[in-house]
């Protein structure tokens, strides 16, 4: 039996489920790792922690019919089998589970939804680096890709090892003010200064003899990072927004490098952990001293792999333990998170598909298939734009792959509508060469015939 059968059968099994701690203690103990560490990590009191431990241990022994204590957990329940039983057990259980909280894929998956699946050492690895003086993390990945369910849980580790937190989201900065970099950097500064509720002195420290990028982290140094008796995390979503501004990228992000740098010397800016979030490649011409890309903890989200997809399956009440239904699935949608969770939203019952996945991908490419609100927005991207939609049709009227013009490429990945290794451009997954090959070629269809009228 591995941990993660052991803590669903005792959610299953156990009248009040198990809470976050309890789960906790079973997976550090797990792993080996002492009551003190559990309860430095779990920031309880490690009696508390002990006593909820063996109170663990005599449910695992009444469970098992052996005496079970931290030091033979493992080794005992290990060989311990899963059987059909216990399989049967899970299987009802999240099939009541999935009927109470299924929740629509829309946006973050929130902290308490049983739908978010972790990729590992991923979460572990942005949760150690936050925690380093000066840190930056850069999370970089297509659209639906994850990202945003991501930062909800890095800033709620955060908040509880007692640090401020700031979400800055440049798209929701108006056009003004991108116009000098000057309105950047106050407007910068003022959103940060408003979230941490702190009144916006900016003419306190602004010098207009002085340069913008000066005057900014003189406030940051002297004014907003002095206020704080804690460590301070920023993050900066959407960072693609100042890229389409090269002037401005061309100042923001060597300003944000040296922040970095000066934590080395200056012990306030070891408060500041930046977090940068984008989807899209920088193309300002940078030299490698000035970006903030190459520095600190780089995170590229991945597709799911099949064994995720089972056990989001297995979350919505679905067996699909043999693996053929997830490889049937991916071999359509490839492993994108939002795609395969729609898909098994409408699989448990909703939009009376009723878990019959051959109708489901019959239907997904089409008009009349589960996806046709969500390519909308990429139909309406390719109408604007189209060098973009001539780029993609060339994509995906070849099952080999094709080298793009760089910046093309570029885009259509942070879409999510290719997959790009070194300049060789593929189709993301099957779902849009199927929808966009049949939808482009009637497009193109159209303005031919409008172009003869």
């Amino acid at each position: 039996m591995t941990i993660d059968e052991l803590v669903l059968l005792l959610k299953a099994s156990q009248a009040t489920g198990l809470t976050t701690l309890q789960e906790l203690i079973l997976r550090s103990s797990w792993e080996g790792k002492t009551y003190t560490n559990i309860a430095c990590e779990a920031h309880y009191g490690e009696e508390r922690v002990k006593k909820i431990a063996a109170h663990l241990w005599q449910v695992l022994s009444n469970f098992s019919k052996e005496p079970i204590n931290k030091s033979n957990f493992r080794l005992t329940l290990e060989s311990y089998p899963f059987s059909q039983a216990h399989q049967q057990l899970v299987k009802e259980f999240n099939q009541a589970a999935t009927a109470i909280s299924l929740e629509f894929p829309s946006g973050p998956v929130s902290l308490n939804s049983r739908f978010y699946i972790p990729r590992p050492p991923i979460e572990e690895l942005a949760y150690a680096e936050i925690a380093k003086p000066g840190s930056v993390i850069c999370i970089k990945a297509p659209k639906k890709m994850g990202k945003s369910s991501l930062i909800v849980r890095l800033l709620a580790r955060a908040k509880k090892q007692g640090f401020h937190t700031v979400t800055l989201d440049f798209q929701q900065a108006d056009k003004a003010v991108f116009t000098s970099l000057d309105k950047f950097l106050r407007w910068f500064c003022t959103n940060v200064s408003q979230e941490l509720q702190l009144e916006p002195k900016l003419n306190d420290y602004w010098d207009k003899d002085m340069d913008s990028k000066v005057s900014c982290s003189i406030y940051f140094q002297q004014y907003l990072l002095s206020a704080l008796s804690s460590p301070l995390v920023l993050v900066l979503n959407q960072v693609d927004w100042v890229f389409k501004d090269l002037e401005i990228a061309g100042e923001l992000l060597p300003l944000v490098r040296s922040w970095h740098e000066q934590a080395k010397s200056v012990e306030i800016w070891q408060k500041l952990r930046l977090v940068m979030v984008y989807s899209t490649e920088i193309l300002v011409p940078l030299r490698l001293t000035q970006s903030p890309f190459n520095i600190g903890l780089r995170i590229n989200l991945p597709p799911f792999t099949k064994e995720q997809v089972q056990d989001l399956a297995q979350r919505h009440g679905l067996d699909w333990r043999d693996g053929k239904d997830a490889e049937i699935l991916m071999a359509m949608v490839g492993g994108n998170p939002y795609l395969v969770r729609l898909a098994l939203y409408h699989l448990v019952g909703k939009g009376g598909l009723k878990r019959d996945l051959g109708q489901l991908l019959q239907q997904a490419p089409t008009e009349a298939g589960i996806y046709h609100d969500y390519f909308r927005q990429y139909v309406l991207a390719l109408q604007d734009e189209p060098e973009l939609r001539d780029a993609f049709l060339e994509v995906i009227s070849t099952t080999n792959y094709v080298k793009l013009e760089p910046a093309l490429a570029d885009k259509l990945q942070s879409l999510g509508l290719i997959n790009l290794e070194g300049d060789r451009s593929t189709v993301a997954c099957e779902l849009y060469r199927l929808y966009f090959r049949q939808y482009l070629k009637k497009s193109e269809s159209l303005n031919i015939i409008n172009a003869g009228i």
